[in-house]
């Protein structure tokens, strides 16, 4: 083989080598980013003895009120704009009954199925359900094919489409990426409300329980046990961790 093949088979080599350093560099921000959010959630502090639920009492939800709205953007670093192209993990619906007419307005998210399809259609298990029943969007596996906005009946994913600045250091988020309501996951590993249940206190509607369902001495608990209460589209059968009354 000739110097000038060896030479170049060398260069070659140190290319690649410089690229993988480089792409270490590039990668490292990224990562470290996210082991600092997750240092704040702990996996292995998770339990399937738990399952989070939320209940919200819908007679309580004033037609224009968007506190909860509010709080969750505040809390995860959402613009609160309403475009197409705009995040909204949690929104405002008018809901009307067919056969009476009755109008109800209430607030929508990610339900936390027990079954959730989203889970089912993500090709890159980006899509996850923890164990005590939270689902999130791993944004560094999540490849932008947006399966799992077409399989949501809610409607509760979106889509990022521009580059993001001044983020939440432990709400991480990303351009061509996926994202939804978390319960914030950020609050609660930590033994704290979600924002939008906080602020519906503040408030004094009171309109939004979270807790244990599986702690029958929990708040939601009693709750569910002497209310009446519906998931959203039960006909599908996906176990939804949020309940609604008044509906």
């Amino acid at each position: 083989m000739s110097d000038s093949v060896n030479s170049k088979q060398e260069d070659r080599r140190d290319f690649l080598k410089a690229g993988g350093l480089v792409a270490g560099i590039t990668l490292a921000p990224g990562l470290l980013f996210y082991g600092v959010a997750q240092s704040r959630a702990p996996e292995e502090g998770v339990s399937s003895r738990q399952r989070w639920g939320m209940l919200i009492d819908t007679t309580k939800c004033a037609d224009g009120c968007n506190d909860c709205v509010t709080a969750c953007n505040t809390e995860n670093g959402l613009s609160g704009k309403t475009g197409p192209q705009d995040s909204q993990w949690i929104r405002k619906l008018n809901v009307k009954d067919l056969h009476t007419g009755y109008v109800q307005s209430l607030p929508m998210m990610c339900q936390h199925c027990e079954n959730p399809p989203c889970v089912d259609v993500c090709p890159t298990g980006a899509s996850t359900k923890r164990a005590d029943g939270i689902v999130l969007v791993d944004r560094h596996a999540c490849i932008g094919c947006r399966y799992c906005m077409m399989a949501c009946p809610y409607k509760a994913r979106s889509f990022v489409h521009e580059p993001l600045h001044d983020q939440k250091p432990d709400v991480p988020r990303g351009k061509g990426c996926v994202e939804s309501c978390t319960f914030c996951v950020q609050r609660v590993d930590k033994g704290e409300q979600p924002a939008c249940v906080e602020a519906c206190d503040a408030k004094g509607h009171k309109a939004m329980v979270f807790g244990d369902l599986k702690d029958p001495q929990s708040a939601i608990s009693r709750a569910l046990k002497s209310t009446d209460s519906v998931e959203v589209r039960a006909d599908l059968a996906l176990g939804t961790g949020v309940r609604y009354q008044g509906i």
